[in-house]
Order: C-alpha cells, then structure tokens, then sequence
C-alpha cells in the first residue's frame, strides 16, 4: 500500500513533497511513541497531499502513537514528553558512504566515526590535543621521532585490549597501495611513508612506524612536522582490528561486525533511514550519559526543520537548516552561530577544454562577485579570494572582482562576449544551501562574461564518486580543516593528495609546501604559505576561492553539551538528554 509518486510528478507537483510525505512516515512510524500529531502533519503538507496522508495512515494512527491516543473511555491518554530520555535525536541529512575510516573522506561518514572511534590523541572543543588511546608520548630527535605509550584499560567493543599492533596495522593499510586511500597522504611526513603507497618499495620495515610492544608505538618522521601530533587525533589515524578487517572484508562495518573503541557502538545502520549508536559501556573514560543517538538521514532540510520543530529531532546544524528557518529563528535562544575553518570553492577540471586555458579560468574568478554569497545565504558567511583562511594566516592574495579584465581575458581566449563557448556543466551534490549557490554563480557568469552554464545535482554518495574518477568541467566543493593549521589547506592541491580532483598539478608548488611543511621558523614558515596561495589563488587558478563558512545550528532545552568547534567535528559524548536540563 502506497503513494504512486510517479502519478502524482506527471501532474508537475514537486517531488520534494513527495520525500517530505516518505521521511516524514518514516519517522512516524517507525519510531516507538511517535509525537507527531495528526493536525500538524496535515497542516504541513500540500494541500493536494493531505487526503493521501490520512488514507495512508487512518488504519495505523490509533496504535503507532501509543502514548498520544485515545483510550477505550474516549479520552485522551497523557501527552508524551517532546524527548527521549538519554536519548539525541539528530539529521545526519544524507547515507554515509561508507564507515572504514581509512577509505571515507566527507564529513557525513567522519560525523559517525568521530563517536565510535578514538585515536591515540583527541581534540578537545578548543582544539588543543590531549592523550586518548595513548597516556604520553615522547618526542625525540628534534621532532623527527615519537613515541606513543599506551594507556592500560583501553579495549575494543568485544573486551580485547587495544594495543599498539592494532595501530601499525591500521596505518599500514591506510598506506597500502590496494587500499586506495585518499587520506594516505596524512601518513607521508613518516620515513619512506610515500615510496611505499606510491609503489617505489615494497619492503614495509622500510616505513619509520612499528609496534615495539603491546604498549609502545614508534613513529619516525623524516623530518620534523610541527602539525604532526594533530593528525593522531583525526578519524584515517585510529586503529583498526586486523582480524576483523581481513575475516568480513568489505561488511567488516556492518553492524554486526564492527568493534569500536570510542564512547558508542554501532547498533544499527538502517540504510538510507537511520543509524543508531548505543553507550559503549567499556568506554576507558566512563560511559557516557546518552544512552543512545539516533542519526536520521532527511536530505530535504525544509522536511529535517519541521522535524524539529515537531520535537522529532533534538539538534540541527546546516544539513537541516535553510536560510528561511535561520532568519525566522535567528533571535531564539535555541539558536547559535559559530565561525568554521570550512571554506567553499568553484573547481575546474584542467584537463577539459576550456579550462585547459588559464585564461578563461581567471576570467571566471574575475566574474564572480563572492559579496553574493553571504546576501544569499544569511548565516554569517564571509566572503574570500585566497585559500587560506585569515585565522591560519590567509592574507587576500586571490583574484578580485573585476569584470572589465575578465571580458578581456575570455575575449584573448576565444570567446569574446562568451560567443562560441563550449557546452559546460557545473556539478554540485544535492542540497538546498548548495543549490542557491551555484545557481548565483550561474547567473553571475551569465550576466558579466554572456556565459551560460547548465548545472547538474548528484546525490551525495555519487558525487563524490564523480568527482572522484571523472570530474566535470566544474564542480562545487568545500574543505574543512583536518586540523587548525594552514597546511590541512595547502596539502590539498598538492600533486599527490588523492583528495585533489582539479587534475592540476604543479612541481613548484609541491616544493613550495614541502619546504612549509619542514620550516620551524613561524613567519618564515606563514610567508612559504601565502606564496604558494598566491600560486594557487592567482597564478594557476584551478579554483576559486568563494567564502568561509559558518555553523548554525539549533538545540532544544532539554539538551545540555552541544558543541561546535571551528573544525565542526561533533562530538557527542558529554551530551545529556533530559529534564534536568531545561
């Protein structure tokens, strides 16, 4: 029994009401003692939608909403409190790709991970590193050497002791070739970390990292990194259980399978719906005060709001939380605004005519007015042309708004007016914030160069796939900092960082940061950076730069914990649920 969508988009209404009226059963049906009342369900449909509701529902409404119905005498049973106990209710807003850290790279799968999983060091909400799986370490050689010493206590899910193996073993598969992992590169600061993923040898005990003990991992460097102790507390540098890895292979984590040893445990992964993490009560710090987290994935984030103002979700962030809602709610006190070290960018891929040209690529950088963003947005944004932001040293060094010297560079290369430019598309991953966007971007390199450009929305999951093995002409991204310092944004664009999908590559600029990446001394170090920002931002320009994000989000008083951090990691293992927290 259903709705015939098909049906119902012949007669041009808007799918997304269709995936409001499915995620929107979803939840009320699936979830024990839904709240949901009958009218308000009915009130936010279309008007054409209603009746289908009801037909849908009538046989199913006295018994789905068991705290909210009515009893034999006729009278109404006492409401259900708008939460549940010890329990966060969030919007994850797409399917995670995937939950191996070493082969994951969007924030949707390390928003997950981050609460299954510790590394040998943890962030704290200010971003200081302090000691997880490892008690102390040792830094020696003049940085060139650690020594991690593990702390007693610390197990898996299944009450095995993590132990420093479980730590040479994961980061050699983050190393190995066969893994194809984009993070690899996080490794490549360790002796002979980078000959060995690329191939050059094969000999692993050539690789400066090795268990010595149960207790104590080694790590050599072949030269000293000042950000290095950061990347031991970032989702590709956690252990992994060799046994479990190599005994179920590619479903090692489903649900069924998967040992954790961070503060919850994978429950369920209901694919496309939800993702339930449950205590993990061997947690080495104590069990954390939730007793669960339910992880819902509405891609709609109209349909994820009205979820929460309906009291079916208990927090929010910009997945769920569209412009509209932010101006409505921007005096409520459930409300806050945090700056990130997130920035958004327009990419070309320099392999595809026209952008083979430089020319036309700082002729689109010139085009585009980033003012438009932040007007269109609402949420804070700040505008930018380099690709450093200004809390990591970036200092403006990008091309500037300039239409009269990007009609002249597009004319130098061909196509005067935009006459005779090439059918070009602009690729972006499905969501509404995204969407406004790109179509300002669109709009702009129509209205300054006569250039019209179709855009084209991939599900989350198959974008990332696409830019991954055959990246369009142009594509919207984004970077969150890994860690708070400028090389999390530099390494990107170098010519083996497997998250690099402009296909531009330059041996300058590879020296340029690996001479940053070595530098002790602090201003020499900033001023190795800014140049090669201005390499990236105004010489070659295989982005642009468009403006520095914010987070928004909304928490409902019974909610005590939430946190941002300007990496926009979640951490939710000091989140309370309940009335004590009004």
């Amino acid at each position: 029994m259903g709705v015939n969508k098909a049906a119902l988009r012949k007669s041009n209404r808007p799918a997304k009401d269709d995936r409001f009226l499915i995620s929107f059963v979803k939840l009320f049906l699936a979830e024990p003692g839904c709240k949901a009342s009958q009218g308000w369900v009915v009130s936010r449909l279309p008007l054409y939608m209603a009746p289908l509701f009801l037909l849908f529902l009538a046989p199913t409404l006295l018994t789905a909403c068991g705290d909210n119905a009515i009893n034999s005498s006729g009278s109404p049973l006492a409401l259900r409190k708008p939460y549940e106990d010890k329990v966060l209710r969030i919007n994850l807003g797409t399917e995670p790709p995937g939950l191996d850290w070493h082969t994951s790279t969007d924030s949707t799968s390390f928003d997950v991970v981050s609460n299954l999983m510790v590394g040998l060091t943890q962030y704290t909400n200010d971003l200081e590193v302090k000691p997880s799986c490892a008690a102390s370490w040792d830094v020696l050689d003049g940085g060139r050497r650690y020594l991690f010493h593990l702390r007693d206590g610390v197990t898996w899910t299944d009450g095995k002791p993590v132990t420093a193996y479980d730590f040479e073993f994961a980061w050699r598969r983050l190393l190995k070739p066969e893994t194809a992992a984009q993070y690899a590169f996080f490794l490549y600061d360790i002796e002979g970390a980078r000959d060995f993923n690329t191939g050059k040898i094969r000999d692993f005990s050539k690789v400066g990292l090795k268990a010595i003990d149960a207790k104590t991992f080694e790590v050599k460097l072949s030269k000293p990194a000042a950000y290095f102790i950061y990347l031991t507390a970032f989702c590709p540098t956690f252990p992994q259980r060799k046994d479990i890895v190599e005994q179920f292979g590619d479903r090692w984590t489903e649900p069924e399978h998967l040992v954790t040893n961070g503060p919850f445990k994978l429950a369920k992964w209901q694919h496309e719906y939800k993702i339930e993490l449950d205590a993990n009560e061997k947690f080495f710090e104590g069990r954390p005060a939730l007793s669960k987290i339910k992880m819902f994935m509405v891609p709609e984030a109209s349909t994820a709001f009205a979820l929460y103002e309906n009291n079916e979700l208990d927090f929010v962030d910009n997945r769920s939380f569209s412009t509209p809602d932010v101006e409505r709610y921007r005096s409520s006190p459930e409300y806050r605004n945090f700056p990130l070290l997130r920035a958004y960018y327009l990419a070309f891929n320099v392999s595809k005519k026209p952008f083979d040209d430089v020319r036309v690529r700082k002729a689109f950088a010139m085009a585009i007015n980033r003012n438009v963003f932040p007007k269109i947005l609402r949420r804070g944004e700040r505008p930018t042309n380099s690709w450093i932001p200004p809390a990591l040293g970036g200092d403006g060094c990008g091309l500037s708004f300039d239409v009269a010297a990007a009609r002249r560079l597009l004319s130098e290369a061909g196509f005067p007016g935009g006459k005779g430019f090439p059918e070009t598309k602009l690729l972006y991953p499905n969501r509404e914030d995204v969407r406004l966007v790109v179509e300002a971007t669109q709009d702009e390199l129509k209205r300054n160069l006569g250039v019209k450009i179709d855009l084209v929305n991939q599900e989350w999951k198959v974008y990332l796939a696409t830019t991954r093995k055959d990246p369009p002409q142009m594509f919207r991204d984004s970077w969150g900092a890994d860690f708070p310092d400028p090389e999390t944004f530099m390494n990107l664009f170098t010519t083996f960082n497997g998250n690099n999908h402009t296909r531009w590559h330059s041996q300058d600029y590879d020296n340029l940061i690996e001479q940053a990446e070595g530098e002790q001394d602090k201003e020499k170090r900033k001023a190795l950076y800014q140049k090669a920002d201005v390499m990236l931002c105004r010489d070659a320009v295989p982005i642009v730069p468009a403006y520095l994000a914010t987070q928004n989000i909304m928490v409902k008083p019974w909610v005590k914990g939430i946190a941002v951090n300007p990496l926009d990691f979640q951490f939710f293992k000091t989140v309370e649920v309940g009335e004590s927290n009004k």
